[in-house]
């Protein structure tokens, strides 16, 4: 059995007297791609934001790789490997895909003014292996066309692949996704579920995705997580979280479980 990357226990988050996350308790496995869904207010979003450094919580751990990480702030969290978008993708739009890709790597010698003067030579070899690297990354989302495009004038699609892109240029080894498939056409969310499975396959990337679409999560995900008042109530295979009859009833109406938006 594959061990774990991650696991929630006993994870709280109160706003005044209001569980947004309420004794949340999960595991996921590494290499896998997990899907967590629930209905608006069942608590996944705060959940991505607590493991992820960006909200402090109320009680509970979080582990990833075996070490406590609960309320680690997520630009140190982004070192060790666990990375988070967001439901809108935050690019530099007046740089270009390609340079939107190398300013990713942290402590880059070319950030420090006195290397670039006392150490012009080791600015430009490693920023042409940060350059090497972002072309590797272009190439494998299939996105070589638009290197030299400004982000800004890219789809919400295309933002989307660039920002999995992102996530390739330091190597990360759990990617939590927040809503992939919001605003993108059903072409460019086949590209994207294509560069995922493509990213857990061949190098190996670990994901948890937060989406509404039960067709895409059907696809992509094993196993399913379903959430509700805060906390975990089901897991399972896609197919068997659409015929349990407490999810049916968490989405109040079976439309909704199907493969429809919610």
């Amino acid at each position: 059995m594959s061990e774990n990357i991650l696991q929630v226990k006993n994870l709280s988050k109160f706003f005044g007297g209001l569980g947004a996350v309420d004794e949340c308790n999960l595991e996921i496995k590494k290499g896998t791609i997990t899907g967590i869904i629930g209905p608006n207010g069942s608590g996944k979003t705060t959940l991505f934001n607590l493991i992820a450094g960006n909200l402090k919580s109320t009680k509970g751990a979080v582990i990833f790789n075996g070490e406590d990480i609960t309320d680690v702030p997520s630009h140190v969290l982004f070192s060790k490997g666990l990375l988070r978008t967001f439901q809108i993708a935050h690019e530099f739009s007046n740089l270009t895909v390609l340079e939107n890709l190398m300013m990713v790597p942290p402590n880059q010698s070319g950030e420090n003014l006195l290397n670039a003067l006392i150490k012009p030579s080791l600015v430009k070899n490693e920023e042409e292996i940060v350059r090497s690297k972002a072309y590797e990354v272009v190439e494998f989302l299939n996105l070589k066309h638009l290197a030299n495009e400004r982000a800004g004038n890219l789809s919400g699609g295309q933002k989307k692949l660039l920002e999995l892109g992102r996530t390739m240029m330091v190597d990360a080894k759990l990617v939590l996704l927040d809503e992939v498939g919001a605003g993108v056409n059903r072409t460019l969310l086949k590209d994207l579920g294509t560069a995922i499975l493509k990213l857990n396959k061949e190098k190996n990337y670990t994901f948890c995705m937060i989406e509404h679409d039960m067709d895409f999560i059907s696809r992509m995900c094993d196993p399913v997580i379903v959430m509700a008042e805060g906390s975990v109530l089901f897991e399972g295979k896609s197919d068997e979280v659409k015929k349990n009859e407490k999810v049916i009833e968490s989405y109040l109406g079976r439309s909704n479980i199907t493969g429809t938006k919610n």
